[in-house]
């Protein structure tokens, strides 16, 4: 995993040729205010999620991992918490692998958490998994959302085919 600011992310366009595009794309564009969906940029092998979600407890939020896609998280209306922990050290997923829609969930708790703001991203790998929307613990003293509801969160989820 890869956590970082969005001025830095050239620094990574060396791991995988969609990042550049990627971040050309969300630089360029006010997607704070567009439409929730999906967003193709090319086709199946680049896309962004636009997402508004609900921010939940750390205790109700599952490991996820995918096989076929790179994640990069990049929150846009306030910040989440973040959990992590990797892959090999989970044990069975709570069910058999979905390879249509590349996830499997564990309830196995993260090792580490962080809080993902605006104006930074993560990029998760496949071996990288991870709990994301989770509602910031007051002890961090930060803003869950700038529309006022601390409960949601406009975030993107872009996913690049590996």
């Amino acid at each position: 995993m890869i956590i970082a600011r969005i001025e830095d992310a050239p620094r990574y366009y060396a791991l995988h040729p969609l990042l550049k595009p990627l971040f050309d794309y969300v630089q360029s564009h006010d997607l704070l205010h567009a439409p929730a969906g999906r967003v193709e940029l090319q086709g199946d092998a680049l896309f962004i999620n636009v997402n508004d979600s609900t921010l939940v407890e750390r205790e109700a939020q599952k490991l996820e991992v995918h096989r076929r896609y790179i994640d990069v998280h990049i929150p846009l209306s306030g910040a989440e918490d973040f959990g992590w922990r990797h892959l090999a050290t989970l044990g069975e997923s709570d069910a058999p692998f979905d390879a249509d829609n590349d996830f499997a969930l564990y309830t196995a708790p993260s090792d580490i958490w962080f809080t993902l703001r605006p104006g930074e991203f993560c990029i998760v790998f496949p071996e990288d998994a991870h709990a994301p929307v989770v509602k910031p613990t007051p002890a961090e003293g930060v803003s869950c959302a700038k529309s006022g509801n601390p409960l949601r969160l406009r975030k993107l989820v872009a996913k690049i085919l590996l």
